[in-house]
């Protein structure tokens, strides 16, 4: 049985009506998505942004503190030099002072530098020896091992060592710190102490045979063995005279 005419008109217009609907509906649907992937893609971007914009702040900042650090480094390090430079000068002038006999000035010279910089070896070993040649032995034999304590291969604390031992009549004992010290260095006046010591012993062929070890490094020592009390025993032996008279 055929439907009502009206009645096929209402079902067209129906499905028709639906068909629109389920249109627009996907219509929205997508419109709705394609505006989320939007948000989306812009919420993407703006954390990206600030992504790189956090990024580019903590590398800023970070080269900054790189920057002050290599800075105050720069500045560190120029002051110490600057320092060391002083206290140098000042050693040399405690030095100095040790050189002219001048041993209470040294001593005065050396601690203030050991005030400064309790590390500087080298202000110990004069101090030290300057102590020694004042008559205080265990003092200043203290000091020197001071030095080396700091700094064990520095030659002339070696001899400074073997030098007061030899002042106060330890010859033994100076020749052995003497010997050390030409472990280190080849230095004329280790020879020389070692030669002086025989000499006071009479023994003409260690005496000898020192003496021609520090003639051979520094031939100008044969004018101060000329006259050297200590070559007083051997000075008579021609093997003695043979050596200086040259």
């Amino acid at each position: 049985m055929r439907k009502p005419f009206y009645l096929r008109i209402c079902f067209t217009i129906v499905l028709t009506v639906s068909v629109l609907s389920i249109g627009v509906s996907c219509s929205r649907s997508e419109v709705s998505t394609q505006s989320q992937n939007n948000a989306n893609k812009q919420m993407t971007t703006q954390n990206n942004k600030n992504n790189t914009k956090q990024k580019a702040e903590a590398l800023a900042k970070h080269t900054e503190v790189q920057n002050a650090e290599q800075s105050q480094g720069t500045e560190d390090s120029q002051k110490k030099a600057e320092l060391e430079k002083q206290l140098e000068a000042k050693y040399q002038e405690g030095y100095n002072a040790f050189r002219s006999q001048e041993y209470s000035t040294a001593i005065q010279i050396e601690d203030e530098i050991i005030q400064q910089d309790p590390a500087f070896y080298k202000a110990y070993n004069v101090k030290g020896i300057a102590e020694c040649f004042s008559g205080n032995f265990n003092g200043g034999l203290a000091n020197i091992d001071k030095s080396l304590q700091l700094k064990p291969d520095y030659g002339y604390a070696l001899f400074n060592k073997g030098l007061a031992y030899e002042l106060f009549g330890y010859y033994d004992d100076a020749i052995t710190w003497y010997n050390k010290d030409l472990e280190i260095e080849n230095y004329v006046w280790s020879y020389y102490g070692i030669s002086s010591i025989y000499g006071r012993r009479g023994d003409v062929a260690n005496t000898v045979k020192y003496l021609k070890l520090a003639l051979n490094l520094e031939p100008a020592v044969k004018d101060v063995a000329k006259t050297e009390k200590d070559f007083n025993n051997v000075r008579n032996s021609k093997e003695f005279q043979a050596l200086i008279s040259n």
